[in-house]
């Protein structure tokens, strides 16, 4: 195996034990950027001659008795709305065109101090305002879209041109890549992870979060990340041992969920579900059973206003930190982040407050609804990914929904509601096309969902790398 394959877990014992050098990982990844990247497009940037500097010094460390822990090393990719000292935030528009950040984003210092190695920032759809990510390929199928907003992320990590990534996740932008390119995202308890540094989409909506290879890996790359910082205004002051992955929950039997009640709903997420998908997620949802796990049916509260809410909150919100470039470089955005923009200005104030009570009843319904399970299992999105420029999706009953839409419809609900979500690949449609698992647990239940994925992971399910295509070859 060679060291780009290696997941965070098995790199890092490598490193650790003098096994592998930084230098040698590292470069591994870059060589694996020069590969796929020409085919691809999940950077902004590759950041080579600082992380090969980076992992010099990673190595001057390591042999020296200074281990950093987990992250020690690993290359990793920053989706481009987070702020690296010195490097441009490009948020993947020509609005931010001679951009540089001055200082560190709170989670690019974090995984400085952790000892990562920046390989490169990552393509977004135009300031994540989108589920496509259009300039850069599906890992899996490049004639496919990526996913988005955190579409070059979710791609790097599938590809091996990063160990891990991060993303953001506003409606459903790290869940949704990870999910068509057959890898781990996790969006955290909305607060636990801080934002400052990382350019808004909608900053009562938005969270970080990492995309990975295996749910133990964003376990260990949560805990690099977790905790309070007082220039986020929405951070809390919740410890990040609390939120470790679940591996440790048992170590005598990490698959063993015989005290977990798994909710399955009766509603909402198997409706307009293409049917290899549900077919898919129902098996894993029956693995879990397989492994200990009480199912309990519940019902999905407030369905008729998950749509109105999401896009009453975000919409608007979106619109106000754009509202200056907007009006003075209007031309410098794509058309379809323009009219979106264009559109919340018309939005009213009395509008933007009802989503807010609606969002807070929805809250409330939710905590309510999850006092009687641990965590809930559903799919992650209601189809595998579509060919690049489709627009929109026929769906059984005769009904047409555009494909954000449909990418958006399954995960809004965790981000108004702010409880944890995460996505593991579950198998592969008929075209070879990863499906995607969610697991949501209740706030600060990171550990829950984690213990779930992981031990669902440990039954044999794909590890998250992307098959070599042909169109990867070197020439």
């Amino acid at each position: 195996m060679r060291p780009y394959e290696l997941t965070v877990a098995e790199a890092a014992e490598a490193v650790r034990t003098r096994r592998l050098s930084p230098v040698e990982l590292v470069d591994s990844s870059l060589e694996r950027i020069a590969r796929v990247e020409p085919h691809l497009n999940a950077f902004t940037t590759v950041t080579t001659d600082r992380a090969r500097e980076a992992a010099r010094r990673a190595e001057t460390e390591i042999a020296r008795g200074t281990h950093r822990g987990p992250l020690h090393a690993m290359p990793a990719g920053l989706k481009d709305l987070i702020d690296v000292a010195g490097l441009a935030t490009t948020a993947s528009s020509r609005v931010r065109a001679g951009h540089r950040a001055e200082t560190d984003s709170t989670v690019a210092a974090r995984l400085t101090s952790a000892g990562a190695v920046l390989v490169g920032k990552t393509h977004t759809h135009e300031f994540a305002y989108g589920l496509t990510t259009p300039q850069t390929a599906n890992a899996w199928h490049p004639d496919r879209v990526a996913g988005g907003s955190s579409g070059g992320s979710a791609v790097a990590v599938a590809a091996g041109a990063a160990t891990f990534a991060l993303g953001t996740d506003t409606g459903g932008s790290i869940r949704v890549p990870a999910a068509l390119n057959g890898v781990v995202g996790l969006k955290p308890t909305y607060g636990l992870v801080p934002r400052h540094g990382v350019t808004s989409l909608s900053w009562s909506l938005d969270h970080v979060g990492p995309l990975t290879r295996t749910v133990e890996d964003a376990g260990l790359v949560l805990a690099a990340l977790a905790g309070h910082d007082p220039r986020d205004p929405a951070s809390v002051a919740v410890p990040a041992a609390e939120h470790r992955p679940g591996p440790g929950t048992d170590p005598t039997d990490p698959t063993d969920l015989t005290d977990l009640r798994v909710g399955v709903p009766g509603n909402y997420y198997f409706d307009r579900v293409d049917p290899e998908v549900e077919a898919a997620v129902r098996r894993a949802i029956g693995r879990l059973e397989e492994l200990g796990a009480r199912l309990v049916d519940v019902e999905i509260p407030m369905t008729r206003y998950i749509r109105a809410t999401h896009w009453g909150l975000m919409v608007p919100e979106a619109s106000a930190y754009h509202e200056r470039t907007l009006r003075t470089v209007p031309d410098l955005y794509g058309a379809d982040v323009r009219v979106l923009l264009e559109a919340g200005e018309l939005m009213t104030a009395g509008d933007h407050l009802r989503a807010q009570r609606a969002r807070t009843l929805m809250g409330r319904a939710w905590r309510e609804m999850m006092e009687a399970v641990d965590l809930i299992a559903a799919p992650t999105v209601p189809l595998t990914a579509v060919e690049s420029g489709r627009t929109a999706v026929t769906w059984g009953d005769g009904s047409v929904e555009s494909v954000a839409d449909a990418y958006v419809r399954l995960s809004a609900p965790a981000n108004l509601t702010g409880v944890p979500a995460l996505t593991v690949p579950v198998g592969l449609d008929s075209a070879g096309l990863p499906i995607g698992m969610q697991l949501m647990g209740r706030p600060f239940g990171e550990a829950t969902v984690l213990r779930a994925g992981h031990a669902y992971e440990r039954t044999g399910t794909a590890r998250g790398m992307a098959p070599e295509r042909a169109s990867w070859r070197a020439p």
